[in-house]
């Protein structure tokens, strides 16, 4: 049986442990803590292929070094973060909820209003590190609306399973789902 599915992500090669999310299928865990040399490759790449966007966004917490690192890259500009959680200092909150692969049960995202002041009437590009069902898209998606501003695109890492046939996402490298010996699955 196999542990890990090994893949080249932006021109570097890493293993990824393979996580039971049920008895029949598993998934490729791609973790982007603490690995700065691949954060600034997939940025790097990640930008070359993003449409023209003034702000980006992404959610908590997995997508934030990502983020962090394409704007850096692009001339340290802000980005916006969608949070699991109000925080003290938010001056007032947007909420979405969303249903997510890697989390049980039901979640939601906030994001500041004074962020979507900022936002308001702006290209905003949505970023995450990997998109499987695309909840988490949809939540960011509803965010954004919310605070008045436009979608400029959508980009991630990797693209999972159905993800990959989506036509409105652009992505580095598509990661398949695999059976319960580990084995990529066909056409997923």
């Amino acid at each position: 049986m196999k542990t890990e599915y090994k893949m080249t992500i932006a021109g570097l090669e890493r293993a990824l442990p393979l996580c039971p999310i049920s008895d029949t299928l598993k998934i490729g865990a791609f973790v982007i803590f603490g690995d700065p040399e691949l954060t600034t490759a997939c940025a790097k790449e990640l930008l070359d292929k993003a449409p023209e966007y003034d702000y980006i966004i992404t959610a908590e917490s997995k997508g934030i070094p990502i983020a962090h690192e394409m704007a850096r890259l692009a001339g340290n500009q802000k980005y916006f973060l969608a949070r699991k959680k109000p925080k003290l200092y938010m001056s007032g909150v947007f909420e979405v909820t969303v249903h997510s692969i890697t989390t049980e049960g039901e979640q939601k995202l906030y994001l500041d209003r004074a962020d979507a002041e900022l936002m308001r009437g702006k290209r905003i590009l949505i970023v995450d590190d990997v998109v499987s069902t695309g909840e988490s898209l949809r939540a960011i998606e509803e965010l954004v609306k919310a605070a008045g501003a436009h979608i400029a695109g959508q980009m991630c890492i990797l693209a999972e399973g159905d993800a990959t046939k989506r036509g409105d996402i652009i992505y580095l490298e598509p990661l398949p789902l695999f059976d319960s010996e580990g084995e990529p699955i066909k056409g997923r």
